[in-house]
């Protein structure tokens, strides 16, 4: 009886790659690519491979990078604005204002060419083991694409630690669980399961806001695509491939975040 169930579930499964509207999307897809292969121009590419790979592979660090960082700052910053004190939650929510008030590109730019120039200013700094660090471009893109995402996702998390249901946390008290536990095994979890599909979207806005480095001369992948511009003259072919990095990379934080959702229980505690 079992085995007759799974065959009849697995069919549709099956069958629905065939779907005519996705044959079609299929047919369109192949035939761009064999006329991008064919009429457009490719010669470049095996020039500026070498590089193409290292900026793709720095624009994948920087997206972790930032985004494993950012939700650690925004948890707490989430956290402390449901629960206080005010001491606490007033600067965690006006951090989290002027951040989402303010464009990454002006804060990437103030941290770079203000908080970047002031660090030479002072010998002490220039004379320390974090110097060989601060005179380069790559820690002030990390530092501000890290404190916009945990200034959108602590908005997030505050949101989703008020939508966790009060009556599970004294019920949690009521048996004696501790504050930590508490937190650790039953607020986090289901918060964290709440924000999990805004995650995912915020996750692919933060890897469309890592094209912003290149400002300050970091090469990443987009930046690749301008060079090859400005030395080959061409334009499009650039274009089209930094398109389909970023697709690529976009379908991959989908699909593992839906991995994700799915292997979590609908509910939680």
């Amino acid at each position: 009886m079992s085995s007759e169930t799974s065959a009849v579930t697995a069919a549709p499964r099956t069958s629905a790659w065939l779907q005519p509207h996705r044959i079609v999307l299929i047919l369109i897809a192949a035939a761009l690519v064999m006329a991008s292969a064919y009429y457009l121009r490719w010669d470049w590419l095996p020039q500026y491979l070498p590089i193409a790979v290292e900026g793709i592979w720095r624009t994948i660090w920087f997206l972790v990078a930032s985004a494993v960082l950012g939700i650690m700052l925004a948890i707490p910053l989430g956290l402390v604005q449901v629960t206080g004190p005010k001491i606490l939650s007033v600067p965690a929510k006006t951090f989290c204002t002027i951040i989402r008030g303010t464009p990454l590109l002006l804060q990437l730019w103030l941290l770079y060419y203000g908080l970047g120039s002031l660090f030479p200013q002072f010998p002490w700094i220039r004379e320390s083991f974090m110097w060989p660090y601060l005179r380069q471009a790559w820690p002030y893109g990390l530092l501000a694409l890290t404190l916009s995402f945990a200034g959108y996702e602590g908005e997030v998390m505050r949101g989703a630690f008020a939508g966790v249901a009060r009556g599970q946390l004294e019920a949690a008290r009521a048996f004696g669980m501790s504050r930590w536990k508490i937190f650790r095994r039953i607020w986090l979890p289901q918060a964290v399961q709440r924000a999990l599909p805004t995650l995912a979207g915020e996750t692919v806005l933060q890897l469309k806001a890592t094209p912003l480095v290149a400002t300050i001369t970091v090469v990443d992948i987009y930046a690749v695509a301008s060079r090859v511009r400005q030395e080959t003259f061409v334009v499009y072919q650039p274009l089209l491939l930094l398109a389909v990095v970023y697709l690529c990379i976009t379908g991959i934080i989908v699909f593992a975040f839906r991995k994700v959702e799915a292997r979590i229980p609908t509910r939680l505690g």
